[in-house]
């Protein structure tokens, strides 16, 4: 799945645009590094997002493409 679906499948971005925008200006890293919207992302990779002074790490735990807002959060684990 990609990127920027999986950031708004899993809720940790509301909108997918925001979630391309954010790959695009380098605010999403996947195991250290900066990634493109268009990445694969996998089981086990761990994702950091940074939304100003704040930043989001977390571990993909399941890729789904449809998901309930309740079993969201059960995509990943924050680190």
């Amino acid at each position: 799945m990609r990127l920027d679906k999986y950031l708004k499948v899993s809720r940790l971005i509301k909108r997918r645009t925001v979630a391309n925008e954010a790959c695009d200006s380098e605010r999403v890293f996947v195991n250290g590094r900066p990634a493109k919207a268009s990445y694969d992302v996998k089981v086990g990779d761990k994702l950091e997002l940074h939304f100003g002074a704040r930043t989001l790490a977390v571990e993909v735990l399941a890729v789904a493409e449809a998901v309930r807002k309740d079993d969201a959060s059960a995509m990943y684990r924050e680190l």
